[in-house]
């Protein structure tokens, strides 16, 4: 079908009937193109999510083990200055020159001996901890190089299909694009609305076997003249597509099969002896 020229307001409803229709199609094209596709875009986007999220946990992992490993260093350091002070108090026993000296030389030097055991043990638990945050480092590392690699297959596959959709959509894209600019902003508003509600993306569809083609329901023998005489934009009343004659969409319907009237049977009167019997 041919694009019709005239300004919007200018077309006649058979007019808007047919650019609707054609607009459908290719809308319908364009979300085929995308059907190909999938899930492709959305696991994309998850995987790169998913990557970012395991990679700001393995900086606060990171972040963790150097918090560690930096009181393990201040431990080891203040270790030193204990153990000094230990061997200068050690030294000044051989000077003592009475036992209360003495008493308070020894009484330093077990409490310098305790903050050494204190600050050792102070060690041992952050090394622990260094242990077990690396090897929660080592299973993130393994869990981003995991999704990494299905995130780059995932990438080929949605190239190859975009690669293989692109042109032709960009060209259903350009060719929807001219027809709404032949319809009705009003018109192509409500189209719109209705397309966004219906499930399967139909705005406008063609009368098949006596009933809607969006929700198949009935349509009274009436409604179905005004759809024939396209003197106004009609929809169902059940679904709220708009409808259009299939002949006006150029589709092509089979004549139906009238069905011959069955023959009633007819029950013969027994004879008045046998209902007399």
């Amino acid at each position: 079908m041919a694009i019709t020229k005239k300004d919007p307001s200018e077309m006649t409803v058979e007019e808007k009937l047919k650019t609707l229709f054609q607009l459908q199609v290719t809308l319908s094209a364009i979300d085929e193109k995308r059907a190909l596709r999938g899930e492709l875009p959305l696991e994309v986007e998850d995987l790169q999510d998913e990557i970012e999220g395991l990679n700001t946990r393995l900086q606060k992992i990171k972040d963790e083990i150097a918090d560690y490993q930096s009181a393990v260093a201040q431990k080891r350091n203040e270790i030193e200055q204990y153990q000094q002070s230990v061997d200068r108090y050690k030294a000044q026993l051989d000077t003592v020159r009475n036992n209360r000296e003495y008493d308070n030389l020894s009484k330093e030097i077990e409490f310098q001996e305790l903050e050494i055991e204190l600050a050792n043990k102070k060690i041992k638990e952050a090394m622990t901890k260094v242990n077990e945050r690396q090897e929660d480092l080592k299973k993130v590392q393994e869990s981003i190089s995991d999704r990494q690699a299905d995130l780059v297959s995932k990438r080929e596959e949605l190239d190859d299909i975009m690669q293989e959709t692109r042109e032709a959509e960009a060209d259903l894209k350009d060719q929807a694009k001219e027809l709404e600019a032949h319809i009705e902003p009003r018109l192509l508003q409500s189209f719109k609305r209705i397309r966004k509600g219906a499930r399967n993306g139909l705005g406008i569809v063609y009368v098949q076997r006596d009933a809607c083609g969006g929700c198949f329901n009935k349509i009274p023998p009436q409604r179905q003249i005004a759809i024939k005489q396209h003197k106004k934009i009609i929809v169902c009343e059940y679904c709220g597509r708009i409808l259009i004659d299939p002949e006006l969409a150029g589709i092509k319907v089979e004549p139906k099969v009238e069905e011959k009237p069955k023959r009633k049977r007819t029950v013969r009167k027994k004879k008045a002896e046998d209902a007399a019997e």
